[in-house]
């Protein structure tokens, strides 16, 4: 017999010693491999359903009506529909959305106004760093974790980040798609549906529900926040800002991030001394 062929009945992936018995399991085995990864994707599609639900939640209404007040803010800049709506699906984060309008209106370059808005979205980075080891998986792919990246802004964090240690490590990469991509799609859809209902809504009105969002930001970072150097930063923040504003107006909120997130980190290695040298001391007792 040539050394390239096999005996009848026998796969090539299969060992000749193999008996009916062990060809069987094989084979069964290979039924439960196709089964399993089935089952996958259908836990896949239903945990991007669980992370779509959260557009009823009361931060996503919140973040919903400041799309509201941005609509009424790219009607009042000369903004048509179809640029509000492709800045909706490009430039995520609501702030980067105003800035890139500032700049607009002020009659800036493409340049300038390109530098504003990676200026104003570099505060995102430190989010997405904290966010990217809760959802990587042991099968999950860069290309993956770099398109999620996109969805990455403070509700959507914030919503991630109080929920993903209760999912399944390898289903916490569908979840959160769910919540990015339902909230992207839904804000867009909202944008284009105020531009067609504009003529009904008072200015006031869009400044109004603009407000919320910076509010609940506050709260909810607040929350989430996982140990008391967060909350300290937060609350250097909002002391120092009215000084920055009233010393140096162009730089009040690089100066404040710079100088709240220093007292911050000075405060957390203070509390690390402080439990080393309880810990020091529970062991010498």
């Amino acid at each position: 017999m040539p050394d390239h062929q096999l005996p009848a009945g026998q796969s090539a992936n299969r060992p000749a010693s193999c008996p009916t018995t062990c060809i069987e399991s094989v084979d069964k085995n290979a039924d439960e491999y196709n089964r399993d990864a089935a089952s996958t994707f259908a836990e896949r599609v239903q945990w991007f359903g669980r992370g779509s639900k959260n557009i009823f939640s009361i931060p996503a209404l919140l973040l919903i009506s400041s799309f509201i007040g941005f609509s009424g803010l790219a009607i009042e800049s000369g903004i048509s529909m179809g640029q509000a709506v492709f800045m909706t699906l490009t430039i995520w984060a609501l702030p980067a959305k105003v800035v890139l309008i500032g700049a607009i209106s002020a009659g800036s370059s493409m340049a300038a106004a390109a530098l504003a808005v990676a200026l104003s979205s570099v505060r995102l980075m430190p989010m997405v760093v904290a966010l990217l080891p809760e959802l990587k998986g042991p099968r999950s792919r860069k290309i993956t974790l770099l398109f999620l990246s996109h969805f990455v802004a403070v509700t959507a964090w914030v919503m991630a980040m109080e929920q993903l240690r209760h999912i399944p490590r390898d289903l916490r990469t569908s979840y959160f798609a769910g919540i990015g991509v339902t909230l992207v799609l839904t804000n867009a859809c909202v944008v284009a549906l105020i531009y067609l209902l504009s003529a009904n809504f008072p200015p006031l009105l869009f400044a109004a529900l603009f407000m919320l969002t910076p509010m609940y930001f506050l709260t909810s970072l607040w929350r989430s926040s996982r140990e008391q150097a967060g909350k300290t930063a937060l609350l250097s923040g909002l002391l120092i800002f009215p000084v920055m504003h009233a010393i140096a107006p162009g730089y009040d909120l690089l100066l404040t991030g710079l100088i709240g997130g220093a007292v911050a980190f000075g405060f957390h290695l203070y509390v690390e001394s402080l439990r080393r040298k309880e810990a020091q001391k529970e062991v010498l007792s």
